[in-house]
């Protein structure tokens, strides 16, 4: 197990020392309790074949142990499970504080499903390492030694040949449990193979039927039912021979005792046992059976574990952000995951770049084959210049998302304030990327960008938001209200400040025609898809921003939609400086006569 999550786990045992304590004691009271009833049971057995009624004592000590083995049984599961939640607890708490240090770039690099699944599946594997894992098979374990040493008391015949069945029975228990685990993956395959096909007919109905292929989809159902019978069935096999297997080898074990006991002789003194001794052997031989199986199944979730634990040092081992880890910046996680662009090829990426401006600057080093940048800028040959009314400078910006194929090379550019651009060429060719190295997201290889003078990876998050809106082609929604969606939970913001951000995106008047206003949760609300984009464009707003950055806002909208977006979209970039993206040339003239039109 690695370091990190030693440390973790050594840490929170030592933060709930009385529950870690308590589990020991539960487990070794579990052990203890479980070992008495059978020799309370011996003697009076004893005393019945010699004509004697057994005490009333012996009676009461016999229910008593048995009640307290489950009372301690019961009990060490529940330590078990509430140190494994601990343990997670601690896990998870670590994990949250890691991700508050977390570059923003791995925001963009990794899915959000991936992330939920570090926190959800790799986190609940840590848990079953330790309530159905090493925890528990060290209470088994125990079980199984104590009882074999107990048994070595009574026969020293009968106990060689547990030591010698035991790691039998382990081989043989193990196999089953593999073939029965491989069953059921192959029954859960088969029915995720039944739960797509369903739907998936029903989406393409029309198809099916126009080609005829009823019969097709019909015989690969047919195929995936199958499969999920026959694995079952496989499983149950499995299931039903073990048990068997299990109580002939306890009895025959048994038998073995019983009958050398009969030789006398040397039998006798190597097998020889009491009426009573036999009846408390046969309860522990039965004991021994089912902590081996436990067992068995417990070395089964530690393998599945260490892939999980393996995947949390992963997380873990992600680079920090050293301004946020230097200044103990902590914060609310509200991540829209994005797929990079980034080509194979820049020769064959052009970014062309559209001002109104005149005085605009963009440029690039012509010298370098690697470099991809042209502008339509009426200056396309004039440098940045030290310009304090420029909001946004790239100083001979090179960034790579691979190190190799060069996305920006020696590029530089400079907008000043309340100037509108617009970036438009090809999927891949570094418009996103341009908008990502704007807001900070990452740090470019070579090269400055500033933002207000100041350079942009370095910019605080909580100033970021201060500084730019930014609108992208889906609306990623949050857990909460529609006044959420607009805040993303930050309480800062005032009532009126929400709806005047509403307003500016033309989204006020539908809102208040829900039942709750906004406090109408998300999920009721039923927006359309353009109502959304103008809850986006709200959200954008709505700390004032300096900078509005628009990626693709129009983007698979129909006509009407289109035209309260872009009207929403002229009221949110008044008095601001705007940057856009456009993949098509009838989008990036809509996106142009919009912003003359001031």
């Amino acid at each position: 197990m690695n370091n990190r999550i030693v440390k973790i786990v050594v840490t929170t045992l030592k933060k709930h020392i009385i529950m870690s304590f308590s589990t020991l004691i539960f487990i070794a009271g579990a052990v203890v309790t479980s070992l008495i009833p059978p020799l309370i049971l011996e003697k009076m057995v004893d005393e019945l074949t010699i004509g004697s009624m057994p005490a009333v004592r012996s009676i009461v000590l016999y229910m008593f142990f048995i009640a307290l083995a489950g009372i301690m049984e019961s009990g060490q599961n529940v330590v078990i499970i509430a140190l494994g939640q601990k343990i997670t607890h601690g896990v998870r708490s670590a994990m949250c504080k890691k991700l508050t240090r977390m570059k923003t770039e791995y925001f963009v690099d990794n899915e959000a499903g991936k992330t939920a699944s570090y926190f959800v599946n790799d986190v609940d594997a840590v848990d079953s390492l330790f309530t159905n894992g090493i925890v528990s098979m060290f209470a088994d374990a125990c079980k199984v030694v104590s009882i074999i040493a107990i048994i070595f008391v009574k026969s020293v015949g009968l106990g060689i040949i547990i030591v010698i069945l035991t790691p039998v029975l382990m081989i043989m228990t193990r196999q089953f449990q593999k073939r029965m685990l491989a069953a059921q993956i192959k029954n859960r395959i088969a029915i995720a193979k039944v739960n797509n096909h369903v739907p998936e007919t029903i989406k393409n109905i029309r198809t099916i039927k126009n080609l005829a292929l009823e019969r097709y989809m019909e015989q690969k159902y047919d195929k995936y039912i199958e499969e999920s019978y026959k694995a079952t069935d496989k499983s149950n096999l499995y299931d039903s021979i073990y048990s068997p297997i299990i109580i002939f080898i306890s009895s025959f074990v048994v038998a073995i005792l019983m009958v050398f006991s009969s030789f006398g002789g040397i039998f006798s003194s190597f097998f020889g046992i009491t009426v009573g001794s036999a009846v408390a052997i046969i309860s522990y031989v039965g004991k021994v059976f089912d902590p081996l199986e436990s067992i068995g199944m417990e070395i089964q979730n530690i393998q599945s574990a260490i892939a999980g634990i393996e995947r949390i040092n992963e997380y873990m081992r992600s680079a920090e952000d050293e301004y946020r880890v230097n200044n103990n910046i902590k914060r609310d996680i509200h991540s829209d995951m994005h797929n990079d662009e980034c080509s194979n090829n820049a020769n064959s990426n052009i970014i062309s770049i559209t001002s109104i401006n005149p005085n605009s600057s963009i440029t690039n080093d012509n010298n370098n084959p690697n470099s991809s940048i042209t502008n339509d800028s009426n200056n396309p040959d004039s440098r940045f210049a030290n310009n304090s009314n420029n909001i946004i400078e790239f100083r001979n910006v090179s960034f790579s998302y691979d190190g190799n194929n060069n996305v920006l090379s020696n590029y530089s550019l400079s907008i000043e304030k309340g100037e509108r651009v617009v970036l438009s060429g090809r999927t891949g060719a570094g418009k996103s990327t341009i908008f990502r190295l704007i807001m900070g997201l990452y740090e470019p290889q070579k090269g400055q960008i500033l933002i207000k003078d100041k350079e942009a990876h370095t910019i605080s998050e909580d100033k970021r938001r201060k500084i730019f809106g930014y609108v992208e082609q889906q609306f990623h929604p949050v857990t909460g209200s529609i006044k959420d969606q607009i805040t993303l939970h930050d309480d800062s913001y005032t009532m009126e400040e929400i709806i005047d951000a509403a307003k500016i995106a033309g989204i006020h008047d539908v809102i208040m025609l829900l039942k709750d206003g906004y406090d109408t949760l998300y999920e009721k609300a039923e927006l359309s898809q353009g109502q959304m984009q103008l809850l986006q464009v709200a959200r954008a707003v709505v700390s004032d921003p300096e900078i509005m950055l628009l990626d693709e806002m129009t983007a698979n909208l129909d006509s009407n939609t289109e035209k309260n977006i872009l009207n929403a979209l002229l009221n949110a970039s008044k008095g601001r400086t705007v940057i856009s993206i456009s993949h098509r040339l009838m989008e990036e003239s809509m996106a142009h006569s919009l912003y003359t039109l001031e």
